[in-house]
């Protein structure tokens, strides 16, 4: 292969060493079901850098390859402290791969599987950085759709008032290189299904509003321990973020402030127009003002667009509870 390139078959031990376009593959540091990432050294540059690599049969679609580079090149103009700064993301002998910033650190899935649910002032602290890289994609016109604990990147942050500071990664699997909806060109599910919006499932088109549910369902994990949404197998789950009401936060934490019910209660309510139009909305309402009713003047007794009862789920989509501990 010219300039040393290697094919990928998805196997970490025949790439470890070699080149890929300008980068040297030096170990695997992530794995999911569409890419892996590495880390590598720059051999431009001579700096460490993340190394997404894109599996193969999504790289032999010619419709998602196009559209893939282009916004991918679309987030890398997006300058933004919160956002995994991108590189490069091109293709070469037939390996779609993006090269980002290497940040040093774990990412928010370690950090909950550690430790547990989090001080409240942590967790907003967090929703707060992520909300406004959220923000800022969609002012670009760009959905995430793929918000979770595993793509929030936590690194030290500057001094005591800052202790972390937090990046958003994933968006070059974002809206418009895939498709409208939940599902990819090629019939692969985009989402995580514990932080999935009800329109991503019914392939409804969507909008960033799709991300303040997603965010809601992590900064709910955060502070609760488990997402809002637990069942016994895939089929529940998706029944559950399309038709089931999410149980209170405040039912597994008690020590939080009523106040919080709402708000989550809307950012999961199950049409978008009835969730807070932005990230930063949703966060705004977790904080706490004079009145003890966070950023809601008014907090609503019934949410617009949102039954007033979620119906009766089938045996197989009902709740389950698991005992605490490591999951």
């Amino acid at each position: 292969m010219a300039g040393g390139t290697t094919p990928f078959t998805g196997r970490p031990s025949e790439l470890v060493g070699r080149r890929i376009a300008g980068y040297r593959v030096e170990s695997e540091i992530g794995r999911g079901g569409m890419a892996v990432v590495y880390r590598a050294h720059d051999l431009r540059l001579d700096r460490t850098v993340a190394l997404k690599l894109l599996a193969p049969e999504l790289a032999r679609n010619d419709v998602f390859r196009k559209r893939f580079t282009h916004e991918s090149r679309v987030a890398a103009a997006i300058d933004h402290p919160h956002i995994v700064p991108v590189f490069e993301a091109d293709e070469t002998d037939g390996i779609l791969y993006i090269a980002m910033r290497y940040v040093e650190g774990s990412d928010l899935r370690h950090l909950l599987d550690r430790e547990g649910p989090l001080p409240p002032a942590t967790a907003v602290r967090i929703a707060a950085q992520v909300a406004s890289a959220l923000d800022a994609a969609h002012e670009h016109g760009l959905v995430h759709r793929d918000v979770k604990p595993g793509n929030v990147l936590v690194a030290p942050g500057t001094d005591s008032d800052h202790p972390e500071h937090v990046y958003l990664t994933d968006f070059g699997l974002t809206k418009k290189s895939l498709s409208l909806t939940g599902f990819t060109s090629v019939g692969q599910f985009v989402g995580t299904l514990d932080y999935v919006a009800p329109e991503q499932i019914s392939g409804q088109p969507v909008d960033g509003r799709c991300d303040v549910y997603g965010l809601a369902c992590v900064v709910y994990e955060c502070l609760a321990g488990r997402p809002p949404f637990r069942r016994d197998d895939d089929v529940a789950l998706l029944w559950a973020h399309q038709h089931a009401d999410p149980p209170p936060l405040t039912e597994s934490r008690p020590g939080l402030p009523p106040y919080l019910d709402a708000v989550f209660a809307r950012a999961l309510a199950k049409s978008p127009e009835a969730r807070q139009p932005t990230c930063a909305a949703f966060v705004a309402g977790l904080r706490p003002t004079p009145g003890g009713t966070g950023g809601l003047a008014h907090p609503p007794t019934e949410l617009a667009g949102t039954p007033p009862s979620a119906p009766q789920p089938p045996p197989w989509a009902r709740p389950v509870f698991h005992p605490p501990g490591p999951r």
